[in-house]
């Protein structure tokens, strides 16, 4: 029994918060899925009260057979620390300490990250310099290289023209406002751009606009869901504590 006991405590919940759904999933050591992927819709204007009560709320189906949570967070975040998150609630998530809030509602240890980070870690095959994209509410990216997650770098918020980031150019204001054909004309652009600035090995594209996509990918451009990156949640609890990776354990 104390086996089987330790077996589960090795469990991790992967989280992934975007500024349209709330992902989870419960994974082992090795990232393989415990349970059903579920999802709820992110409130409108989300503040930090919102989404630790959706984490909580969302997680109710799932057997406490867990000791670590890893969290995907769409925005710049620093020890555990939100410093920015463009597309939830104004005003409300500078320097918030959401991995706290979620160690102390869950009881357990947490990891949070940027979400395209936790993305990359669960999608990229660890060989040379990978980028990861995701194009959803916002836009999103990640470096690893042979594996290794490099330091959080917010390329979203480059200018891309004079009135524009990169946020604001494919994001999914942007898709909504010039449609498909217009947005998918931008997204080869900045392809073009990250080819000729980073000379990647391999790039993935991902978030809810990926499947929007309807031109030729060259061969080294591969096209990953939702469901392959929040099984970097299971990566994360791999690595050292170092760069922006930090954990954060419950205040009893």
């Amino acid at each position: 029994m104390a086996t089987k006991k330790n077996a589960e405590n090795n469990n991790i919940l992967s989280i992934d918060i975007g500024g349209t759904s709330i992902k989870t999933v419960l994974l082992d050591e090795s990232g393989n899925m415990l349970t059903e992927y579920l999802k709820s819709k992110t409130p409108p204007e989300a503040t930090p009260k919102d989404i630790v009560s959706g984490i909580v709320e969302l997680i109710k189906p799932f057997p406490n057979s867990y000791d670590r949570v890893s969290i995907g967070f769409p925005g710049y975040v620093k020890n555990g620390i939100v410093k920015t998150a463009p597309n939830l609630a104004k005003n409300k998530w500078a320097d918030v300490d959401l991995a706290q809030r979620v160690a102390n509602e869950l009881g357990k240890s947490v990891r949070l990250v940027n979400d395209a980070d936790q993305q990359g870690l669960g999608v990229v095959e660890g060989k040379g310099f990978e980028i990861v994209f995701t194009v959803g509410t916002g836009f999103g990216t990640a470096l690893l290289f042979d594996g290794e997650l490099l330091p959080h770098l917010e390329l979203a918020h480059f200018p891309i023209n004079k009135e524009e980031d990169y946020d604001d150019y494919i994001g999914n204001k942007a898709f909504e406002k010039i449609g498909t054909e217009r947005w998918n004309k931008r997204l080869k652009k900045v392809i073009e751009i990250y080819k000729t600035v980073f000379n990647y090995d391999t790039l993935y594209i991902g978030g809810g606009n990926s499947k929007q996509i309807d031109f030729k990918l060259e061969s080294n451009i591969k096209i990953v869901t939702n469901r392959d990156g929040i099984k970097g949640g299971a990566k994360l609890w791999k690595l050292a504590d170092k760069y922006n990776i930090f954990t954060v354990e419950p205040k009893k």
